[in-house]
Parts: C-alpha cells; structure tokens; sequence
C-alpha cells in the first residue's frame, strides 16, 4: 500500500512539472492533437447516423434525429456536470499536489454520473410518447419515428454518462490519448454498424452508389442501436484507460456523499449543465417554433430535417474548436491551481489566436461548398436542401466568432468561477437563442418577411449577442490574473 502511494505521488509529481514548466504552447499542442481526433471522430459519427438515415429518403426520419437532439443533450448535461466537474476539481487538486483528494472525487464524479444515467433510463422508457411530443415531434410519422429512435438510445444512457466521465477526467489530467482511444473505437463501431442496422439487403445508398448486400433493415431505430453499441464499447475501453495509465483510478469504494465534494462537482460542472441543458431546451423550441409558425406537414418534416443538418454539420465543424480548448483546459488547471497566472493568460491568447485563424478559413470554404454540403444530411427533399444551405451559410458568417465564446467558457469553468462560467456557457444556446428563435419568427412577419427567415436566422442573432456579451467578463478576468501575477 505505501508503494503504490509513493508511486502515485512520483506520477503526480512529474506530471505537476510537466504541465507547469514546459512551454504553454508546446503542451496544448501536444495534448490538442488526440482532443481534435476525439471530436472529430465523436462528432463525425452522430453527422453520419443524419447522413445515413438520410439515405431513406424520409424526412420524417431524419426530423425524428433532430427531434431527438434534446434527450441527447441533457443525458450530455448530466455527463458532462459530473465529468467536467470532477475533472476541473482533480485537475486543481494535481496543481496543489492533493492526490488523495483527487482520487476522492473521482470515484464520487463517476458515480453520480451513472446513477443519474440508470434513473434517467428508467423514467424515459416508461414515459417514450409523451416525451416524444414533448421534445417537438409534431407529425404522426415523426412521433413514431422519434419513439423508435429513443429507445436504444435511453437504453444506453448510464454508459453514455460514466463515458463522458472518464473521458473529462482522464483528459484533465493530460491523458488524451487514452482518451482519444476510448472515443474513436466507439465511434468506427458505429460508421460499420449504421449501415449494417439501418438498410436491408438490396437498399441502395447514395445515388445508387453502393448496394446493400445483407442488412437487419432496422431503419432509424438501427441508426440509435448503432449508437447504443458503440457508447457501451467507448465505456468499456475508457474504463480500461483509466486503470493503465497513470491517472487517479476510479475505486468504487473512495465514492464519497460528502455536501463538499458535491459542491465541487457543481463548482467545475454547472457551467456545462447550463449549457447543455439550455442546448435541450433550445432545441426543443426551435421544433415548436417550427410546428407553431409553419402550417402543412410537408413543410414542418423538411424545415425540421433541414435545421436537423444544419446542426449537426456545424457541431462537427465546432467539435475542433472543442477539441483544441480541451488541449488547454488541463495547462489551465494545472497553473491556475499552482498560481502561475501568466502561463493561464499566455495560454489562452494563443488559443484564441491559433483558433479564429481556423475558423476564419473553416467558414470560407464552407461558405463556397454550403449546397453539397448540406445535401449530404439535410433531408431528402429539394426543399429541405435549400432551407438547409441559406441557415448554414447565414451561421458560417458570424462563426469565427466562436473562438472567443467557447474558450473564454472553458476558461472561466476549469478556474472554478461558476457564476461567470454558468453565464458564459448559458448564452449561445439558451439565453440568447430561445427568445430570437421565438421572436424573430414573428418580428419577420411584422416586416412582411417569411417566418421562416426567422428560424434560419435565430442562431447567428444569438452568436453575435453571445460574443458581445462574453467579451468584457474574459478581458475582466484576465486583467484580475494579470494584477495577481
């Protein structure tokens, strides 16, 4: 017992060197790379269950994947409650050098999050109907395609939760690559998986491009098995990188219920339950907004479906963003908890220079290519395609923006500065999104304009409020680290 607390606290102190003395940029490069992969892979795959269901030739189906986006996000809120805040929390501790402590809240972090993911399932699989309603499934073809498609997916949702755990923790602790493995081997599982669950034997697939040879012909609920499958295969392998590497292990039996650790958790975690939860809540109005402003069914199925497209494309292309703050969150941690403020500071200026230079290129050269690209996911219908290309153009303009948004997010929420974090991480998507998605709809129709333009234009309004309003609160923290320096 005292070596493997000696050696823990070798591992801990070598790794507190590292992540305090090397160069800032070198280190978030480092650990940005296998962060970037995860992302994109992780993100690619949940575009490519819209992209093959969009292969049947029903925007009944892929509106049921959007329907579903809400459910998503707030098992993703729970998950990401628990990891980022046990993560941030063990990452500050790494920076004291309190390993015990560290171990404590890692078990408590996992814990709550399966617990919540068991009770979670429960109460969905029992209440399907009206929670398919409730999320914004309007037709009859849409709710049955939306129950289909939940099922799997609430039946995978405590693996779904203690994944997003270990992978936050592993990765505040400069363990991306173990990470990275867990996500991506998910994510290949599910591309094999999609087409083999969805499409029966003789289905063509992309313009007559591929033959189906064999296939369970499952339609949507196939591509939400596929998802199931793969976040119980993620679980697996995280778990299997928590106990090789040489993180804190999780040990069911350093589980604490202790009011102080779940502060901690809520500390580190509320800003992303705020976000992603509001992200829910956003998305389930956008859908009623839509049933409420627009009249035939024809046209609720494909405005859904094209929003459906719009949204998952620009998660992926926000997913290297994500991927390239999770590469500074850990340097952030680490020195914030060691008090060395300037490195915090140095660290993320270079983030938000090296990432609106990316984005500023992403947004171009989506903005040439928007028409193929927004076929590929956006429905099957002509009209669902032009909904589609006009909404991803009007938000690949105010994109760049971004940069500052996300990271000044990231930064508050590893520091422990909840109140400021929640508010940050609360605007895109809640916010500012819910009133301009239920308000621009009719301020269109005052002007003699469509609703529709409305919609299209909710969430690039709520990107240029977010940044004007997240802008002061990051230069005030940064000059407060720069007076404490």
């Amino acid at each position: 017992m005292r070596t493997e607390k000696v050696s823990r606290t070798e591992a801990g102190d070598a790794k507190y060197i590292r992540m305090t003395t090397e160069p800032v940029e070198k280190l978030i490069t480092k650990l940005a790379v296998p962060t970037i992969i995860s992302m994109l892979v992780t993100t690619f795959y949940n575009l490519a269950d819209t992209l093959f269901v969009r292969q049947l030739e029903n925007d009944s189906m892929v509106a049921a994947v959007g329907v579903v986006l809400p459910l998503m996000s707030i098992i993703q809120a729970f998950g990401f409650f628990c990891g980022h805040g046990s993560g941030n929390y063990i990452s500050r501790a790494f920076g004291r050098r309190d390993y015990k402590d560290a171990e404590t809240m890692a078990a408590t972090g996992f814990g709550y999050a399966f617990l919540f993911g068991m009770l979670f399932a429960v109460i969905g699989l029992i209440f399907r109907q009206p929670l398919a309603v409730l999320l914004g499934a309007k037709t009859e073809a849409t709710i049955a395609a939306t129950i289909d498609y939940m099922t799997y997916i609430l039946l995978a949702t405590p693996f779904m939760t203690g994944a997003i755990v270990m992978n936050n923790q592993l990765r505040m602790q400069g363990n991306a690559f173990f990470a990275m493995i867990g996500l991506t081997s998910g994510a290949i599982v599910n591309l094999v998986l999609d087409p083999l669950l969805i499409f029966k034997a003789g289905d063509t697939l992309f313009s007559g491009a591929i033959t189906m040879p064999f296939g369970a012909g499952m339609g949507v609920a196939g591509a939400a098995l596929a998802t199931a499958v793969s976040q119980v295969i993620s679980f697996v392998l995280l778990a299997v990188g928590m106990g090789k590497s040489d993180n804190i292990k999780i040990r069911l039996r350093n589980f604490s219920p202790k009011f102080f650790y779940l502060r901690g958790i809520v500390q580190g975690g509320l800003p992303s339950l705020a976000r992603q939860g509001l992200a829910s809540v956003a998305t389930a109005c956008l859908n009623h907004s839509i049933g409420l402003y627009l009249i035939t069914d024809e046209m609720i199925d494909a405005v859904q479906a094209a929003m459906t497209g719009t949204s998952k494309i620009m998660m992926f292309l926000s997913s290297a963003l994500i991927g390239f703050g999770q590469g500074f969150q850990p340097v952030c941690g680490f020195n914030y908890g060691a008090k060395k403020y300037d490195r915090v500071r140095r660290a993320y200026y270079f983030c938000v220079r090296v990432s609106a230079v990316a984005l500023v290129a992403l947004a171009a050269l989506g903005y040439v290519f928007a028409e193929p690209i927004t076929l590929a996911v956006a429905g099957s219908s002509p009209l669902a395609a032009e909904i589609a290309a006009f909404a991803f153009r009007a938000q690949l303009v105010v994109f760049p923006l971004m940069s500052w948004v996300i990271l000044c997010n990231m930064m508050l929420q590893t520091m422990g500065m909840t109140v400021r974090a929640t508010t940050v991480a609360m605007l895109r998507q809640g916010l500012t999104f819910i009133p301009c998605v239920l308000l621009l709809p009719l301020l269109c129709q005052a002007v003699g304009a469509q609703p529709l333009l409305g919609i299209q234009l909710s969430q690039p309004v709520a990107d240029i409020i977010s940044f004007g309003v997240s802008l002061p609160i990051g230069i005030s923290v940064l000059k407060e680290m720069k007076k404490a320096a």
